[in-house]
């Protein structure tokens, strides 16, 4: 098995292309990124920050 190309890459992106349309791409990348930085801070040990909802007024 050799290294990923640019042939490969191009073709892969086509095919992405071809099938989620081009509008759909920023969102389902957006998505990606937040799944990747929500397993990075739970794998790290961070919790989330609250919004301050369930303080006593």
């Amino acid at each position: 098995m050799g290294a990923v190309g640019p042939t490969q890459l191009l073709l892969i992106a086509l095919v992405i292309l071809l099938l989620f349309g081009g509008r759909k791409i920023p969102e389902l990348m957006r998505g990606l990124g937040q799944g990747m930085k929500e397993f990075k801070d739970a794998s790290s040990g961070k919790e989330d920050k609250t919004d301050g909802s369930d303080k006593d007024a």
